[in-house]
């Protein structure tokens, strides 16, 4: 019996329960996947940031990382296996990017909801 006991926080350890939520893991590659994060171009949310503006003798022009909030996850997996001039190559796994799609559509859930009600009622 008191064997069985010794056992016991070892079989409560693995009851289930992930270290971090589906929702956290893609947030945490969000924010930092490979050492350069997805939120300094697309954004907090997604929605696209301004990387950086360049004047010169032609005026200004600026870089902006694309809004992704509505991008498909098979769109999301073809620019991030896709060459980019600007965007760096990730080489993230299948379950790392449904676990960065998840996030964007979880966090954004209110907006996608509000772009659908839009485009339904036109």
């Amino acid at each position: 019996m008191k064997k069985l006991l010794f056992l016991l926080p070892l079989v409560m350890l693995n009851a289930g329960e992930d270290f971090i939520s589906h929702y956290e893991y893609g947030e945490m590659l969000y924010n930092n996947p490979r050492g350069v994060s997805c939120a300094q171009c697309h954004g907090e949310d997604g929605s696209g940031t301004m990387i950086v503006s360049l004047k010169d003798a032609n005026g200004v022009n600026e870089i902006v990382g694309a809004d992704i909030r509505q991008k498909t996850f098979e769109e999301i997996v073809q620019s991030l296996n896709g060459y980019h001039e600007i965007m760096p190559r990730y080489y993230l796994t299948d379950e790392e990017v449904k676990a960065i799609y998840d996030f964007l559509k979880k966090k954004n859930k209110r907006f996608l909801i509000a772009q659908k009600d839009t485009n339904t009622s036109r």
